[in-house]
């Protein structure tokens, strides 16, 4: 039996960290007899109660600035075998999430961090702290070859330290339904807020429209929690408002309902081609990214690093960012092929551009029994 304790963000949060953990602990708890306990950091953002299944527990909640709760929580997690820890510097306390090192310090157990964010120039406390808490780590993981790279090269970390364990996707977007017949269609999905670019992709779709060659562009997914916090709504009205400005507001859906997986599934499945149009130039790592390739739609995204690496052999087109006029190029490029040889609406995706769940936690499965393995041989 192994017991994995995890440090996140958890749902019923809804954020990148948070369903990464509820896919990677659920599947790690998988086994027979292996267990997986969550301290679930508190970010801030209103939730209800964690909902927990026969194969999850939550021990505890990690509250920002609070010493008391992060001594409970390291007394959770050293009763675990393995610690898995999820690391952004937004989620923890302290100026760049510095609070993490605390935490680090107090536990006692072989230590996993996954990297979520890899900035190829952060600002010195940045460093500071990312160099900090791999020091306390006995393995770093990235989830690109760009964010391996850049940990090495910008952060000094060994080498030795570092494990390549992609992104899981989940299985249903693996083998994707034909779908049913629809107009020329775009979509973005995921959580909204400023820099991902959507304004963007308005845009060139007005440029397509004076064409008279524009798709219907869908975007799907809630405002951020972190942004409905700091700014309410504003950007997804300023969208509906640009929307409107250029006259495209017919051709345009921005819908914020939250999609289960087999909702989004047939979503995906009525489109032609997937935008995603981020500001970011750093992006090392997007969830988002590794489910649309795995859909097997023909992809156009910016040129962010995890773009760069997945799409350059061909599974994709790559345009700059902020750029609507490459954007529409892209966008009539695909729709062309699509419309002359329906076929190229279905792309083959082969490993190891993409990786199932099962997949990777059997990886994170076995980097923690090396972890144990080595704890044992030195004890």
């Amino acid at each position: 039996m192994t017991r994995y304790g995890f440090v996140s963000t958890f749902p019923p949060t809804r954020c990148g960290l948070a369903t990464f953990t509820a896919a990677l602990a659920g599947v790690l708890a998988a086994r027979p007899g292996d267990e997986s306990v969550i301290v679930r950091v508190d970010d801030g953002v209103p939730a209800g109660p964690s909902l927990p299944s026969s194969r999850l527990r939550i021990a505890g909640i990690l509250h920002p600035g609070d010493l008391p709760s992060r001594i409970r929580a390291a007394v959770a997690l050293n009763r675990c075998d393995v610690v898995v820890v999820q690391h952004e510097y937004g989620i923890y306390g302290g100026t760049d999430g510095e609070e993490v090192i605390d935490l680090l310090d107090r536990i006692r157990r072989p230590v996993v961090t996954v990297m979520h964010t890899v900035l190829a120039t952060p600002r010195p406390h940045q460093r500071t702290v990312t160099v900090a808490v791999a020091d306390r780590s006995d393995a770093v993981v990235a989830m690109t070859a760009a964010g391996s790279q850049l940990l090495v090269d910008e952060f000094g970390i060994p080498s030795s330290r570092l494990r390549l364990i992609p992104h899981g996707v989940d299985e249903w977007s693996l083998s994707m339904p034909a779908g049913a017949p629809h107009p020329p269609t775009v979509l973005t999905w995921g959580l909204l807020g400023p820099g991902k670019g959507i304004e963007w992709g308005i845009r060139a779709v007005a440029l397509m429209k004076a064409t008279g060659s524009a798709p219907v562009y869908r975007v799907l997914g809630q405002t951020h929690p972190k942004v409905i916090l700091e700014s309410g709504q504003r950007y997804r009205r300023a969208l509906w408002a640009l929307a409107d400005e250029l006259g495209v507001g017919e051709l345009v859906e921005i819908d914020g309902r939250y999609r289960e997986p087999e909702e989004l599934a047939l979503d995906v499945a009525a489109t032609d081609a997937i935008l995603l149009p981020y500001d970011s130039r750093e992006q090392t790592t997007s969830g988002v990214l590794v489910e649309a390739v795995a859909a097997g739609r023909p992809v156009i995204a910016t040129r962010f690093p995890h773009a760069v690496e997945l799409l350059s052999e061909g599974t994709g087109l790559l345009v700059d960012q902020k750029n609507p006029a490459q954007i529409a190029e892209a966008i009539t490029s695909t729709l062309r092929k699509v419309a002359t040889a329906p076929a190229a609406r279905r792309q083959i995706v082969h490993e190891p551009l993409v990786n199932g769940w099962s997949s990777v936690g059997a990886q994170y499965r076995a980097l923690a029994a090396d972890l144990m393995h080595a704890l044992q041989v030195a004890g």
